[in-house]
């Protein structure tokens, strides 16, 4: 039964990968930083939260957080070369890979 998930896990997980072709297949601190601080913005401006959130998370910031780790956010990454080429990656297979 685990050798079964963990073999389904693994070829999901080789699936993305080949799908990301511009970075790595993982979000990076700077996207991670990006996302947040513009999710926080945004709840700050009176956006609406898109989960039920422990009370003890205060800020804008806090909840920002708690939605990137649950996964929740329905934002795209465009990563970028320098001959202008993209790739827009959904963040749900940058969370689901690392």
């Amino acid at each position: 039964m685990y050798l079964e998930l963990a073999k389904a896990l693994s070829n999901q997980l080789s699936a993305i990968e080949e799908r990301i072709k511009i970075g790595p297949p993982e979000l990076t601190r700077f996207e991670r930083a990006r996302v947040i601080g513009a999710r926080a913005l945004q709840i700050s401006m009176g956006a609406p939260i898109l989960v039920d959130y422990p009370k003890e998370l205060t800020s804008p910031l806090e909840i920002a957080e708690y939605e990137l780790k649950l996964g929740v956010l329905p934002i795209t990454i465009r990563r970028r070369l320098p001959d202008g080429r993209y790739q827009d990656i959904p963040l749900r297979w940058l969370l689901r890979a690392s």
